[in-house]
């Protein structure tokens, strides 16, 4: 007899600023995942632990996830081999750059005992530091394309 797959139950945490760009990936993913989506400061660090896959994902700031995730990260207590995804949107994107941007938080979740199935970044609107006074980059991203591939993103992950 083959075994049902049951659905895998899903939290997505998620530290969304300034335009709610990652926000918006986040639901788009979580509406795909049937998850839950709650901001690191709704979360209880304890809480992952009664999820099959977690998502963590926020804009990137200087190279790197906001600090209040990169903090939630730090409290979370030790597990083993639970799945999670990272994700992000930053005003530049590209294969390196998405190794760098998620290496500090993907050095955080694996020292818990994390095991990353999958990655994902797209464009932000972004007006952080000096863009600020040039109206921004990446106006009205994500766009219907970039949730498009959030929510393609996230059916991979159920499979």
């Amino acid at each position: 007899m083959e075994k049902m797959k049951l659905p895998l139950k899903s939290l997505i945490v998620v530290y969304s600023y300034h335009h709610s760009n990652t926000q918006k990936v986040a639901q788009a993913m979580a509406k795909v995942l049937d998850a839950q989506v709650k901001s690191p400061q709704q979360t209880n660090p304890e809480e992952p632990n009664q999820y099959d896959l977690v998502g963590f994902g926020a804009g990137i700031d200087s190279g790197k996830h906001y600090r209040e995730l990169l903090d939630f990260a730090d409290a979370l207590p030790q597990v083993t081999d639970k799945k999670a995804f990272i994700f992000s949107t930053s005003g530049i994107t590209g294969e390196k750059k998405l190794a760098k941007d998620h290496s500090a938080l993907r050095d955080k979740l694996q020292s818990k005992g994390y095991l990353i199935v999958e990655e994902f970044q797209c464009k932000g609107f972004n007006t952080n530091s000096f863009l600020k006074y040039f109206g921004g980059i990446n106006k009205g991203r994500p766009n219907i394309e970039d949730l498009k591939r959030a929510e393609e993103f996230a059916s991979r992950l159920k499979e």
